[in-house]
């Protein structure tokens, strides 16, 4: 073992100690966010330095696994550790890092009067948007058809609410593929320390839910996504229309929050190996560590990836015409008056929208 530290300090240095840009394409952070990780992870969550694994080191396996979705054993090569010891820090840096949930979750500021976002400022009161995605698993065989989803795929769905920084505010995974929208938003809501709506507060939310207390979704039958409203297309006629773009323009960034999240962290772009318990608690680390990055990180180069390549907006994995709309809860005529007196207001002052 002491013969080997020499390796082990090597790659650490390899990974987190050349270059920023070194570190982010291994780790998904520069140098000065990863520090801040680890002492972090050390001051509050209780990581220490073991006789031959330093706090680094463990948090390094742990990203590198989360980042590019290696096996244990290929981690264990790399950082020339048997991967006995890199399964039992991946466990305990992932305990670490869910014991800080209340820290990296957001709490959301509603849309004021002084807001001069165009996208925003005619959503007071607005904390954000709400939306679903499906995130592939390996589940036993006899699970495969609850965790199905409807084009075929095993999943779960996970529900997560961001603010307009693209910071997730809240976060509910491992719900089973073949669970609708409305089932996961009821449990959202009803959980103790689930989803809570402030009075007069609301987030944006398509048409797989329902336009009732806390939630506004778009007018149904009419043009909705961002590619539908590009050039050479008809203008916006009716007032439902323009609160439609506007609506897709403010919602979009739930679909480009889940669009860095999936392109950094390579776990949540195919199923791993291990129990769904952990797998869903890898899926919620993953979305507070992209909290964490937006806070410590001035640019974030996968955003501007994203922004580059999705410049029409973006489309989340429940959006689907075929699907049919919520049913099972009715929408609520209060705020159904809300929403038409925010459309005819941008109707209104349309030159100036």
């Amino acid at each position: 073992m002491i013969d080997s530290i020499p390796a082990h300090v090597k790659q650490l240095d390899r990974l987190v100690r050349v270059s920023d840009r070194s570190c982010i394409d291994n780790l998904r952070m520069d140098r000065n966010t990863f520090g801040r990780l680890c002492r972090i992870l050390h001051c509050r969550a209780g990581l220490v330095d073991q006789k031959f694994v330093t706090v680094e080191e463990q948090v390094a396996m742990f990203l590198s696994i989360l980042a590019h979705h290696k096996k244990t054993r290929v981690v264990g090569h790399d950082f020339t550790r048997s991967s006995e010891t890199v399964s039992k820090y991946t466990h305990l840096v992932l305990r670490g890092v869910l014991n800080l949930h209340e820290l990296l979750l957001v709490k959301p500021e509603p849309v004021g009067d002084d807001c001069t976002d165009s996208s925003w400022k005619w959503f007071k009161g607005c904390l954000g948007a709400l939306d679903g995605t499906y995130i592939h698993v390996r589940v036993p065989i006899s699970d495969t058809p609850r965790y199905r989803n409807r084009k075929g795929q095993v999943s779960t769905n996970t529900l997560a609410v961001c603010d307009r920084q693209l910071q997730f505010v809240y976060v509910l995974p491992g719900w089973e593929g073949s669970a609708g929208d409305s089932r996961v938003l009821r449990d959202a809501i009803s959980r103790p320390l689930g989803l809570k709506v402030p009075k007069d507060c609301y987030y944006l939310c398509d048409n797989a839910y329902a336009n009732s207390e806390g939630f506004i979704t778009p007018y149904k039958g009419l043009r909705y996504h961002l590619k539908e409203w590009g050039h050479g297309t008809q203008a916006q006629q009716t007032a439902d229309e323009l609160f439609n773009l506007k609506h897709s323009k403010a919602r979009n960034v739930i679909e480009r929050s889940f669009a860095v999240l999936k392109m950094c962290w390579g776990i949540l772009r195919s199923p791993s190996f291990y129990p769904i318990e952990v797998q869903t608690g890898l899926i919620i680390a993953c979305f507070l560590l992209h909290n964490f990055i937006r806070t410590h990180m001035e640019v974030d180069p996968y955003e501007e990836l994203v922004l580059g390549q999705h410049e029409d907006g973006y489309e989340s994995d429940l959006d689907d015409p075929l699907v049919p709309t919520i049913s099972t809860v009715a929408p609520i005529p209060m705020w159904t008056k809300k929403r038409d007196d925010l459309a005819a207001a941008m109707w209104a002052h349309r030159p100036n929208v």
